[in-house]
């Protein structure tokens, strides 16, 4: 089998264990993304058996598959945007930067609105509102049907209005 079979074969898989990863079964998942694995590496496969992986609260496993997406290629987005979600997860928000930072050059990514979304909520947990809300409202231009961006902003915006409020003596 020449590796252009073995790497379709290897993404069949990926799509097999995608679809058990959709509807929670997690276990069936990385069983389908191991196998992919062994048929041919692909950085989906180590990206997506990382985010299975996650859904374990096995974070370090995780980042670990995601460095050996990155390291097949180095152009793919989404393990960037996973290492800087998982660091937030972590409770670690300015080690994410970096990586989601990263995400936004990548230039194979089809979801550029997630670490977007990711950095505003780094800013916004940080107290940053402005540029928290400037991260939400580009992740809802890159996918103008994302609910989570709109509540963000909607919040965000509550707090800025909160804010001014008080500080312009309109409080108690």
């Amino acid at each position: 089998m020449s590796a252009t079979e073995k790497r379709q074969e290897a993404m069949e898989l990926v799509g097999k264990a995608y679809q058990h990863h959709m509807k929670g079964e997690v276990d069936k998942a990385i069983e389908l993304y191991n196998r992919s694995l062994e048929t041919f590496p692909t950085p989906e496969a180590f990206t997506f058996r990382g985010w299975a992986k996650s859904n374990r609260l096995d974070f370090e496993s995780a980042i670990a598959d995601c460095h050996r997406a990155i390291d097949l290629d180095p152009e793919f987005g989404n393990p960037y945007n996973d290492i800087g979600a998982y660091y937030l997860e972590l409770g670690l928000p300015e080690d994410s930067v970096p990586w989601l930072r990263m995400a936004l050059k990548a230039k194979r990514y089809e979801s550029y609105c997630f670490p977007h979304f990711n950095l505003g909520r780094v800013f916004e947990g940080m107290g940053k509102l402005e540029q928290a809300l400037d991260h939400y409202r580009k992740a809802l231009e890159e996918n103008p049907s994302y609910g989570a961006a709109t509540k963000a902003i909607e919040r965000v915006k509550a707090r800025l209005q909160a804010e001014k409020t008080a500080t312009s003596g309109g409080g108690l």
